[in-house]
């Protein structure tokens, strides 16, 4: 029987094969897709970035084109509501080059499966490949593949003062 989490998270692939094109049409970059429930009702929301940041047109534009696509393509049965933004500072991270962008920051990830009795994880970002990354928690490292990664995300303000702190 399919769970309200697998319908989900098939929602969540769909959209990403969808919208990343139209995004990347654009001259964006899909950073991070969320379909949940919410107070006001389900929320599809998506997360895009630029090489000189986003602005408040860029996710205009990407929310008219992204419903559009959605209107035709009709992926979702059932009202939602569509959101679009940055990822601001402490954002998400999906993919192994948006790790592999933020080496030796503070990261917090949360595995789908306990590695080591643990499933959440905070320490500096030592190394990112295709399919794992390491991390050093308070002294001990730890190797998680990709595919059991639940959710990461840039702890931003952390990295910075653990920088200050830090002999120049």
């Amino acid at each position: 029987m399919e769970t309200s989490e697998d319908r989900s998270r098939q929602i969540v692939e769909r959209i990403w094969s969808l919208a990343t094109p139209v995004i990347r049409a654009e001259g964006l970059e899909l950073i991070e897709v969320e379909y949940r429930r919410e107070s006001q009702g389900w929320v599809l929301r998506l997360f895009v970035d630029g090489e000189d940041g986003v602005t408040v047109e860029d996710c205009a534009v990407v929310s008219r084109v992204v419903g559009d696509l959605l209107d035709v393509e009709d992926p979702i049965s059932g009202p939602y509501h569509l959101e679009v933004s940055s990822p601001g500072l402490d954002r998400p991270l999906r993919r192994w080059e948006h790790f592999q962008a933020h080496l030796g920051m503070i990261v917090f990830v949360r595995t789908r499966e306990a590695l080591e009795g643990r499933k959440n994880f905070k320490g500096t970002l030592v190394d990112a490949r295709p399919e794992t990354i390491q991390m050093d928690c308070d002294g001990n490292v730890y190797e998680i593949a990709l595919d059991n990664i639940e959710r990461a995300r840039l702890r931003y303000f952390e990295s910075q003062e653990g920088s200050k702190r830090s002999p120049t």
